[in-house]
């Protein structure tokens, strides 16, 4: 299969720790092994979010708050890169065409961001539906979609599985309360619907829920097609 993980800065990095990374390296390896075609987007997670509260003070605007965060992305994915030795690409990709053409190579690519206002979710699933995926597996931190925010209602039923169309209208609403974190951004939730992937949310919090998001047998969350 063709596979792109998306895995949030918050649970790849939440603090520089060679061995997270090298976990989430040895998750990913093993989906090469097993002959898989693999892509991945990494997130800033909490040094990114550091930086830009900091330029933020500074007077930075909101498109220089953007292009800092896109910087630390890609410093996550230089470390993850560096995790996975000879089967990366040896630099991160910077935009779609040159991801895809790392995989033709063989290579595993691996991105950050790429533009001012877009996410690295929103990343992941435009390289998904870009290289006609299989499957895109969100690693978050959180342990799948839920009705509510879990963080704020802790009576919120967590779906075992979502119509994309569901989703893009959960997350909307999600959205619209204040404080509200939801799993993935409305940008990812319509690209997802428009693509017609099937994906995952999952607790990446463990690097395994990542295999058996791909095996079909995890504790997150399926997005399936939305029926005709």
């Amino acid at each position: 299969m063709k596979i792109v993980v998306s895995i949030g800065g918050s649970v790849l990095v939440p603090d520089v720790d060679p061995d997270r990374v090298a976990a989430y390296a040895d998750v990913l390896e093993r989906l090469v092994e097993a002959g898989h075609e693999l892509a991945v987007v990494v997130g800033g997670g909490p040094a990114a979010r550091e930086y830009i509260s900091t330029a933020r003070e500074l007077g930075a605007n909101e498109i220089e708050l953007d292009h800092l965060g896109i910087a630390v992305t890609r410093l996550n994915a230089r470390l993850l890169i560096a995790a996975l030795d000879d089967r990366a690409a040896p630099t991160p990709s910077e935009d779609y065409d040159s991801a895809r053409a790392a995989l033709r190579r063989g290579d595993v690519p691996v991105m950050g961001g790429t533009d001012p206002g877009h996410t690295t979710d929103a990343v992941g699933t435009a390289l998904a539906e870009y290289t006609e995926a299989d499957v895109l597996v969100y690693a978050t931190s959180v342990p799948g979609v839920y009705d509510a925010d879990p963080n704020q209602s802790p009576d919120a039923t967590k779906y075992d599985e979502i119509q994309a169309s569901e989703l893009v209208s959960l997350i909307g609403s999600l959205e619209m309360e204040a404080g509200s974190n939801a799993p993935v951004d409305l940008l990812a939730a319509k690209l997802l619907d428009r693509a017609g992937l099937r994906a995952a949310v999952v607790d990446g919090t463990d690097p395994q829920a990542v295999l058996a998001a791909v095996e079909g047998d995890h504790d997150g969350t399926d997005i399936i097609p939305t029926h005709d």
